[in-house]
């Protein structure tokens, strides 16, 4: 898939450039597939919705807004002692994205002129030190339990570190402290009889938002580079298109 121009980078401008949560994460993943994505506009093939993901996503937020607006804490709040209620503020819907704008919340890199931007789900304020906890949602379906180990779920932590990041930098007091909220569809029924049933479960994750900044720094690095960078060591999308290029010079050469 092939981006418009005018989303594209251009070298040596000083128009300020939206990055995103995702854009980081592909950068880290292969700087390879960025610089392609970000400057040419050729992205990775796109993946189909998850349309049972957002709707757990969205009976999530149902719940959790009508609490919001009572400045309530919910059962599973209560359950995990968790000090917090609901956070209120009147920019939330942008920063959860509510209008499909893109954008979410956003803080401006002046150094770079980098706009890091996210879509949060969630955030909670702590009722003892009103600071502010970033609230990830996920949908999944596992009889394992639940945890945050392992290189895929290492994702899911940098995802929450960039949005804790943001509003530290919008001015706000975040706490270290994360949750994420899971909802496990439970496969042991005797049917499915027309409905899912769901277990939901907290984990809380102590962020680390250091890497953040020299990594900004190095996606303008690589933005304002002409060259094409090395891709990832691990990246399965170049590894394909260099088999591709592999097999065409193959052909090519026994046409010969």
């Amino acid at each position: 898939m092939q981006r418009k121009r005018s989303h594209l980078y251009k070298a040596g401008s000083d128009v300020p450039f939206n990055v995103s949560r995702s854009k980081i994460a592909l950068f880290l993943e292969c700087p390879q597939c960025f610089w392609l994505d970000r400057k040419l506009g050729i992205s990775r093939p796109d993946m189909p919705g998850w349309s049972l993901n957002s709707a757990v996503d969205t009976l999530l937020k149902n719940e959790f807004d009508s609490l919001r607006e009572k400045k309530e804490p919910h059962r599973l709040m209560l359950f995990h002692r968790i000090d917090a209620i609901p956070f209120s503020h009147p920019n939330f819907h942008i920063w959860r994205d509510d209008h499909n704008k893109k954008i979410g919340a956003s803080f401006l890199h002046k150094k770079t002129q980098l706009n890091v931007c996210g879509i949060i789900d969630d955030i909670w304020q702590n009722t003892k030190n009103q600071q502010l906890h970033i609230v990830d949602y996920k949908s999944t379906s596992t009889d394992y339990p639940i945890s945050l180990a392992g290189k895929y779920k290492d994702g899911y932590k940098k995802q929450m570190e960039v949005y804790q990041w943001i509003f530290a930098r919008m001015g706000f007091a975040v706490s270290p402290t994360g949750y994420f909220l899971f909802a496990n569809a439970s496969k042991n029924r005797p049917g499915f009889h027309g409905k899912l049933e769901f277990e939901n479960s907290i984990l809380e994750y102590t962020g680390d938002t250091s890497w953040i900044e020299p990594t900004v720094v190095e996606i303008k690095q690589c933005l304002e580079s002409a060259n094409i960078p090395e891709a990832g060591k691990d990246c399965q999308h170049c590894a394909y298109r260099k088999l591709i290029n592999q097999a065409k010079l193959k052909t090519q050469i026994s046409l010969i």
